[in-house]
């Protein structure tokens, strides 16, 4: 039996050394990422329009390091409106090859532009004339020089002090696979509705797409009382409802104020307010804010932060009370 290598001893990190350590990875990466910009020319250009003119889908592939790069590229290209996804190379040869299909391009990651995996099945794409792009750090490799058209990742050196881990060059292609993907995006006028559609259950996809009708109370839940009702009766539909306020309808059902905590505590600290006595008309607020029910949520949130209340009516275009809100519903379908 081999002996178990003895692990190094620990060594107390000196901060500077550390902080040293860390500046210089980020400038050797950012200084990378500067000398791609020049290299944005006809073949990206002519990358895109391959993409563009895809019946299929974009197939990324990959091996090792690169391949998880390659998982992130297809990802971003699907979520941003270019349908895409990853196919290990290795599989690939062993049945997943199946799943590219001549109507596809293919998006190739390997640095050295010579990983055995990536090579082998390229018969096998080029046999069907699928598209393919390269991206290397070789421009003379033998896949820059079989594929369709060859993007440039080449770096000066990793940013692993031993040179050996895959860093910046990992950092360049992950960044060429962003600049395709949002300039495809712009090409074909993708927009954050879009986006949305593809993130619903993100932050992003519920401020986007959540509406009013989505989350408002309805029916029997919405608080509401005439306008002859007696405080009493007011308070008590407030408190039925659970929405710190109430709705006063005219016998159409259509908005002629709003009752709120608010309003109830100027007639306790009113002495010409005989509380006893007084209507819920007397005591409302007249002409509240109010929001209809295709509005999206997120615009209720703004609403309620503009002008500093904890709930809203919705009516609908004749002004009749439909539905209700309060911050507590926008934080339960965390809109906000």
């Amino acid at each position: 039996m081999n002996p178990r290598p003895t692990p190094h001893a620990a060594i107390e990190p000196q901060p500077d050394a550390i902080v040293r350590s860390a500046r210089a990875v980020i400038a050797t990466e950012a200084s990378a990422i500067a000398g791609l910009e020049p290299r944005i020319g006809d073949d990206f250009v002519h990358a895109c329009r391959l993409i563009l003119a895809c019946q299929g889908r974009v197939v990324v592939t990959g091996m090792g390091k690169s391949g998880h790069v390659a998982r992130k590229i297809a990802a971003t290209l699907a979520s941003t409106g270019t349908p895409a996804f990853f196919v290990h190379p290795g599989e690939a040869s062993h049945g997943d090859l199946g799943m590219i299909q001549p109507n596809d391009v293919v998006l190739a990651l390997s640095y050295s532009g010579e990983t055995d995996e990536v090579l082998f099945i390229l018969p096998m794409i080029k046999r069907q004339g699928i598209p393919l792009i390269a991206l290397t750090g070789k421009p003379g490799s033998s896949l820059a020089s079989q594929a369709d058209v060859h993007l440039d990742g080449s770096i000066t050196n990793e940013a692993c002090p031993l040179g050996l881990a895959p860093t910046t060059s990992t950092t360049a292609a992950l960044v060429l696979g962003d600049a395709l993907a949002i300039a495809l995006l712009e090409a074909r006028g993708f927009t954050s509705d879009d986006f949305a559609r593809s993130h619903p259950a993100g932050s992003l996809g519920r401020r986007l797409l959540l509406r009013i009708s989505d989350v408002m109370h309805s029916g029997d839940n919405v608080p509401r009382v005439p306008p002859e009702a007696s405080l009493t009766a007011a308070l008590v539909e407030m408190t039925r409802k659970h929405l710190g306020m109430t709705a006063v309808v005219d016998d159409q059902g259509r908005l002629l104020g709003v009752f709120t905590d608010g309003d109830l505590r100027r007639a306790l600290d009113d002495e010409d307010v005989n509380l006893r006595g007084a209507t819920v008309a007397e005591l409302m607020t007249r002409g509240p804010k109010t929001i209809g029910p295709d509005k999206l949520a997120s615009e209720a949130a703004q609403l309620m932060e503009k002008h500093q209340i904890n709930a809203l009516l919705v009516v609908d275009t004749e002004r009749r009370v439909i539905g209700a809100l309060n911050i507590h519903d926008l934080l339960r379908a965390r809109v906000v």
